[in-house]
């Protein structure tokens, strides 16, 4: 064929361009209400929106603001991993498979938090900084460190619930009213260590 020898100028491929997505439109436009079903089972939205933790890097020139901004997220993970342990023991009485994912994704995003914060809070810790700030940083990692542990455990707690209502185990009445006093002693001291 001689087609195949001859030369393609920038006009022939436009052409060709042109008439290949034009084809396209004229072959797919039929197709798009299953297309559209096809991406809506596969691609999920979200449940809720997943959070950003906004860390500014640009904020390591001023490491006082840049703490500032760690303490804040640290707040918002504390309330997260307490708000999880809270639920985790609310699921021996009141278990709803709604209750059990928000505690796995309460538990989750403590996790995200905890890396994200504990990677710039090291980040942090290699600029210069004042002892005062220096020492901050390291409590702040031994804080985020002990939120992502608390809901590690409010996972575990739920997991011990499950399990129960899964082999149809009850706890005593003199069992619950114990888990009871130990739960809302556990939360008081939570609600302490938050607020402090």
């Amino acid at each position: 064929p001689d087609f195949l020898n001859a030369s393609v100028s920038r006009f022939d491929i436009a052409v060709i361009h042109t008439i290949f997505n034009v084809a396209c439109v004229v072959i797919l436009m039929p197709l798009a209400p299953l297309l559209e079903k096809l991406a809506m089972t596969v691609i999920h939205d979200a449940d809720e929106p997943e959070q950003k933790v906004k860390l500014d890097e640009r904020l390591f020139a001023a490491p006082a603001l840049a703490l500032e901004q760690c303490r804040n997220v640290a707040v918002e993970m504390a309330q997260a991993a307490v708000c999880c342990l809270a639920d985790s023991i609310r699921s021996f009485s009141d278990y709803t498979p709604k209750l059990a994912e928000r505690i796995r994704r309460g538990e989750a995003r403590t996790d995200r938090y905890e890396d994200i914060l504990g990677t710039y809070l090291i980040r942090l810790s290699s600029q210069t900084l004042s002892e005062a700030d220096s020492e901050e940083v390291t409590v702040l990692l031994k804080i985020i460190g002990d939120y992502e542990r608390i809901a590690d455990h409010a996972l575990n707690i739920l997991e011990s619930s499950e399990e129960l209502r899964e082999k149809s185990f009850t706890l005593t009445e003199d069992a619950l009213k114990e888990f009871h006093v130990l739960a809302s002693a556990v939360e008081e001291a939570l609600s302490l260590s938050l607020d402090a």
